[in-house]
């Protein structure tokens, strides 16, 4: 289990950006982080996967658990090593490279990729399109097929915990249900525990079992999908929705405020 307790983190040793953040993910558990641009959610990710020392960032307060072992201080690579990888937002790959050669990467964590054989099966599996494309140049893939490249990559490391940091991102809405779709086979298949970072919160929500919403560094509000999912602040800020669950417009409004009603 990954526990996140009253975590801070500053960058350049002035900026805070995170603000006492505290959650978990339980074992086979499918939990995002949710909030607007800005709201701290991939720094903490990277705090998490121990990628923040390549962004002059550092966790000076808190700690992060797996299981028993502490890892707010560990490098990348032992923490990937342990079962936690991250998916990095923006879907970087290598784009000279064939999507088979790139998939194969992801395995060298894993027993140095002596696995790969097999586990390029399985990736194929969850990922048929990608057996189409294996010899395909990775640079000449559409946003979607690197996602779905990108994502297998991360299973050929064979991940206890998979941190995935704005899929949707750039997408068209039948793509992101798809891949959805499919974290939520390999999270059923495979027990394997997700947590998701995420601005599109209606296709989060469809996915995951609990959420928490950051807002300027701090978790704000949490609770199951479907408490967030009829919480009348997530409707208006997040899915546009008035009371009655009608779609809002705001051509006729002057000053659109958020009242961040549980801040108060």
């Amino acid at each position: 289990m990954l526990s996140v307790s009253n975590i801070e983190v500053i960058y350049n040793s002035v900026i805070l950006v995170l603000r006492g953040v505290s959650f978990e993910v339980r074992p086979g558990q499918v939990v995002a982080l949710l909030g607007a641009n800005g709201a701290g959610k991939s720094t903490t990710l990277k705090a998490i996967s121990g990628l923040l020392t390549t962004e002059l960032g550092e966790v000076t307060r808190g700690t992060i658990m797996w299981g028993d072992d502490r890892i707010d201080h560990r490098n990348t690579e032992d923490i990937v090593r342990a079962g936690i990888v991250q998916v990095i937002e923006g879907r970087p790959i290598f784009q000279h490279l064939q999507v088979e050669e790139n998939l194969r990467l992801g395995a060298m964590s894993y027993h140095g990729g002596r696995m790969a054989k097999t586990d390029l099966e399985r990736v194929y599996h969850y990922f048929p399109l990608l057996r189409d494309l294996r010899h395909r140049v990775s640079g000449y893939l559409s946003g979607g097929e690197q996602q779905m490249m990108v994502i297998g990559r991360a299973l050929m490391a064979h991940p206890k915990l998979m941190m995935l940091d704005e899929p949707s991102l750039g997408l068209a809405p039948m793509l992101v249900q798809e891949i959805f779709r499919i974290v939520g086979d390999i999270n059923r298949a495979e027990g394997m525990s997700v947590l998701l970072v995420e601005q599109n919160v209606r296709a989060a929500l469809s996915l995951v079992d609990y959420g928490y919403v950051m807002e300027n560094g701090r978790i704000v509000l949490d609770g199951p999908a479907a408490q967030l999912a009829e919480n009348e602040d997530i409707k208006e800020f997040y899915l546009g929705l008035n009371a009655l669950g009608e779609r809002k417009s705001y051509k006729d409004v002057k000053h659109y405020k958020r009242r961040k009603r549980w801040l108060g």
